[in-house]
């Protein structure tokens, strides 16, 4: 029997509603998603490491081991936003459910085939890139179908909390395919890989989650992958978001990177000892749910990103100045935290800022970041550390946070969970003569403002505003004209491709904030002309 989301949460869970960080997970419906999460994170780890471990004793085993790590992440960047599309045209849960039955089948067969012997590193790397495909669909749909399950004053905690299984996942993942491939195999941890991605299509065929449907029918494809990317280039906030992420994340990721060298060279560790090092990441990524939930209570999003990066910067350079295990752990606990504090915020920010109608393709562009930002990071710091090596690397790496952290004051993030981003009434409908079809196009649609010579300057000011509002809903381009015999009159024309965009942004796309961009504009003029719809003449009977 499907069950539906809750408003309220439910039986012994509601004790939880005291605690701000962990309330998400008192609504059955995010806690069974999130736990079912955590299940396939650490189950994808364990399938990295198994693949890796079955590849290692192969000739030229370290371009393949390097090759399952590539096949694994780079699917996830070129798929992100066709699947950022995807997620938002098309029912999220469903979308999700097929994802993951056609994994589980793959991952079923990969069992299958390790247990009898047969697989093969082409096999494997195949397999591989099946998985990073299906992460990088799967992605964009999760994460922005959290806010249709949760309120929006619980999203923050939401995202610290979607941050904290990645990094379970990422700790106890490995931990645990080293301890079963040490006693029973390879295709054990591969059949607990396929054990998640079924419990996780259980779970997502079991549950309902709430959907949006247009009265415009689905948006076409190609359009929408046009209409994400347009949002993006112009909506400076979200710019400023992913600038942020990409600042934090080019060095931080040198510790990742760089933490089995630190292991080995510096703190003289094996591969126990590594173990214990990443446990510190994953264990302090946790205890951070509690802290960053404290800590953003006093102070701003934009400040709260600046001290973690900091205290991350602190991190780095203390692992190698002071080369002790016991610190070493400590050291990591606080950069397990940080870490946790900035990616958790940028999320959270995000899902906040971003309307329903783009919203998957606007997480899905900062899945691309986060994913290209570590790629590239990564190898940038290898790089670095083999001509100066690991000390020197990591020393270097905290020196360029601490920069970049004073570099973000050029892009400051704001407040933004008191914006109005729900979708407001629809626009008057368009007096035409007659019916166009969805599909003519270009139109043009002009509107004409008297201003008085008083209003002038701010009314310009506030129609850039608007003209960003309407290049992100759907216009190939605007303007805004000044008339030369009477400059009172200031005449705005926007283009859309075709006339489907043009109703998209009519029913769909206008949230209040643009609204309240419209008002404000329209209240500097003391006249509002009819707005015209201009077609291609020759598609106009």
């Amino acid at each position: 029997m499907a069950h539906t989301a809750s408003t309220r949460p439910a039986g012994r869970l509601a004790t939880w509603r005291n605690s701000e960080a962990w309330r998400p997970l008192a609504r059955p419906l995010f806690l069974a998603l999130w736990a079912a999460v955590l299940l396939t994170n650490i189950g994808n780890w364990m399938e990295t490491v198994g693949a890796q471990w079955l590849i290692v004793s192969r000739p030229n085993s370290g371009l393949l081991v390097a090759l399952v790590q590539t096949a694994d992440t780079l699917p996830v960047m070129i798929l992100a936003l066709p699947a950022g599309v995807l997620a938002d045209v098309f029912d999220r849960r469903v979308l999700l459910l097929v994802t993951q039955v056609f994994v589980a089948v793959v991952a079923i067969v990969e069992t299958s085939l390790t247990a009898a012997g047969l697989i093969t590193p082409a096999l494997l790397l195949v397999i591989t890139l099946l998985n990073g495909a299906a992460s990088g669909i799967t992605a964009p749909a999760w994460q922005a179908m959290i806010p249709d399950i949760l309120e929006r004053s619980e999203l923050r905690a939401a995202a610290v909390l979607s941050s904290v299984s990645v990094n379970i996942g990422r700790a106890i993942g490995p931990a645990v395919a080293g301890i079963l491939i040490a006693f029973v195999g390879v295709a054990p941890v591969f059949g607990v890989n396929a054990a998640t991605l079924v419990m996780f299509s259980a779970v997502l065929l079991w549950i309902r989650v709430p959907t949006h449907r247009s009265s415009l029918g689905r948006e076409r494809f190609v359009p929408a992958l046009r209409a994400g990317r347009d949002y993006v280039r112009w909506s400076p906030y979200t710019r400023t978001v992913l600038v942020r992420a990409a600042l934090f994340l080019l060095p931080a990721i040198a510790l990742w990177a760089l933490l089995p060298l630190v292991a080995t060279n510096i703190l003289a560790l094996d591969a126990a000892g590594y173990g214990i090092l990443l446990a510190a990441l994953g264990t302090g990524a946790i205890v951070g749910v509690v802290v960053v939930g404290r800590f953003r209570r006093r102070v701003s999003d934009d400040r709260l990103i600046k001290v973690a990066s900091v205290m991350y910067a602190a991190t780095m350079a203390a692992l190698v100045l002071v080369p002790n295990l016991v610190l070493a752990v400590v050291v990591l606990l606080v950069a397990g935290g940080a870490w946790l504090a900035v990616l958790s915020t940028v999320n959270a920010t995000l899902q906040l800022f971003l309307p329903t109608w783009v919203r998957a393709r606007g997480l899905a562009v900062y899945v691309m970041v986060l994913f290209g930002a570590q790629a590239i990071g990564a190898a940038s710091w290898g790089l670095v550390a083999q001509f100066v090596g690991v000390f020197d690397a990591l020393l270097v790496a905290a020196a360029v946070m601490v920069v970049l952290a004073i570099a973000s004051l050029r892009w400051p993030l704001r407040d933004v969970s008191g914006i109005d981003r729900t979708t407001v009434a629809p626009w008057p409908e368009a007096r035409l003569a007659f019916r166009p079809d969805l599909d003519i196009g270009p139109v043009l649609i002009s509107t004409e403002y008297v201003v008085p010579a008083a209003n002038a300057e701010p009314f310009i000011a506030a129609m850039e505003s608007v003209g960003r509002s309407r290049r992100r809903s759907g216009a190939s381009n605007w303007n805004l004209y000044r008339d030369g015999a009477d400059p009172r009159r200031f005449v705005e024309t926007f283009e859309v491709p075709s006339w489907d965009v043009h109703l998209r942004q009519h029913v769909e796309r206008l949230t209040g904030s643009d609204a309240e961009a419209e008002r404000r504009a329209e209240s500097l003029a003391t006249s509002v002309s009819e707005v015209r719809h201009l077609f291609p003449a020759d598609e106009v009977e």
